[in-house]
């Protein structure tokens, strides 16, 4: 997992990552989103609306983590929703997702 938080804060870095719900949701809808990453205690609600959102738009979508694991590897606050928005570090996250 410390791999995967760690390409999330490189992601970060590289401005190829969006988190919390208003800027994840915006990205989803203008088709900017190429990977959609969810906490594991989100809320129902997040969850619901973030599942419906990747099968609309056709956006893999996976749930990784805790709120505050993953505010931690972006040195943020916690976070629930996470964009990638860049092919790349989507396939590689992903990679390191099946690997976990």
């Amino acid at each position: 997992m410390n791999k995967i938080y760690s390409l999330l804060g490189l992601c970060q870095r590289a401005g190829k990552l969006i988190s919390g719900e208003v800027g994840s949701q915006q990205a989803i809808q203008k088709g900017n989103a190429k990977l959609l990453l969810l906490a594991e205690d989100a809320s129902a609600n997040t969850k619901k609306k973030f599942q419906n959102s990747a099968v609309y738009y056709h956006i893999p979508l996976y749930t990784i983590g805790t709120k505050e694991a993953i505010g931690a590897a972006l040195g943020k606050d916690s976070r629930s929703v996470l964009v990638i928005t860049e092919e790349g570090f989507a396939k590689s996250i992903v990679q390191k997702i099946n690997q976990a």
